[in-house]
């Protein structure tokens, strides 16, 4: 059985999205899926939005394969709800996949499931679950991550990659691809592709690292190692990092990586240079790396950005 844990104030799509990606496959793998929606007090939960969803009580910890935990804005009292926490710690003992969708992260870690693991969560967390889990191996600029049995993925639209990746995993990738048609997906993002109002937050950037990162736009042909930026600031490397991480969601090297790669991309879309002269001008130097960048951002490579870009200007 699939359960969806969810509680009062939780974010509709975190659990509706996943839903209908198992629904939606089981069909085409033509093996029925139990899903249910569970909570610590059953009845009807009311979400964010308003819209209630009617779950049962726990139950048994045996009866469920996977466990889904929703985000939301009351996560943060649910994960304080200790019935709720020893029946996701005695799921994950057994071995069954446990998975969180964005701010449901919270959960798994204060269950104690993400101590010295690999985890992400919605970017606006970042701050605040850095302060407040200073073992877990946060990933902040990632769409889900998995260590293990324990998954955990980043904003609302983010737990329906995760539940693909899962699809694929559970069915194979026929039904995957299958899935993400009949969901009308452009593109099935895999779990390394930035966190997309991350990126944009860099284009404007304020606060602390503003100016550094403005001067490093600026110098995106020179090296920026982590070294170089840090004595830019005037702090250690090792302070420097997780200080640029609490103030913006992610590593220096990823938020350099995401200023050359909208440079790149503004000038692949609006020049006719040369993939590798671009790759040059704008600190990549080597244009498969560069490529691989652009994947990770967009989910395609450079000359796919290209050529729609010039299909865009043609005459209707």
């Amino acid at each position: 059985m699939i359960g969806v844990l969810i509680f009062p104030d939780f974010q509709l799509l975190d659990a509706a999205g996943p839903v209908s990606v198992f629904e939606i496959a089981s069909r085409y793998a033509k093996r029925p899926v139990d899903i249910k929606m569970i909570a610590a007090k059953p009845g009807a939960v009311r979400s964010t939005s308003g819209v209630e969803m009617l779950a049962r009580k726990f139950g048994s910890p045996n009866a469920i394969s996977t466990l889904l935990i929703a985000g939301g804005e009351g996560v943060d009292a649910a994960a304080r709800n200790e019935c709720t926490l020893q029946f996701v710690r005695a799921v994950a003992r057994r071995g069954a996949r446990v998975a969180s969708v964005c701010s449901g992260a919270m959960m798994l870690a204060e269950a104690g499931l993400l101590e010295g693991r690999r985890a992400t969560t919605h970017w606006q967390r970042t701050r605040q679950f850095l302060a407040a889990y200073p073992n877990v191996k946060l990933e902040p600029d990632q769409i889900f991550v998995r260590d293990g049995n324990i998954w955990s993925s980043a904003g609302i639209s983010a737990g329906i990659d995760l539940a693909l990746a899962m699809v694929e995993e559970d069915f194979g990738k026929e039904i995957v691809e299958k899935t993400a048609r009949q969901l009308v997906l452009y593109h099935r993002r895999s779990g390394g592709q930035s966190q997309f109002s991350s990126l944009l937050e860099l284009k404007a950037p304020t606060g602390r690292f503003g100016p550094l990162l403005t001067w490093a736009r600026e110098h995106l042909e020179e090296k920026l190692t982590v070294d170089d930026l840090a004595e830019r600031a005037g702090m250690s490397a090792r302070h420097f990092t997780r200080a640029f991480i609490a103030e913006t969601g992610t590593t220096p090297s990823k938020a350099i990586e995401r200023l050359r790669v909208e440079a790149a991309r503004s000038r692949v879309q609006s020049s006719h240079e040369a993939i590798e002269r671009v790759a040059e001008l704008t600190g990549f130097r080597d244009p498969e790396r560069m490529r691989r960048a652009f994947i990770r951002a967009f989910g395609q490579p450079p000359q796919s950005l290209r050529r729609a870009a010039r299909e865009s200007r043609l005459p209707g």
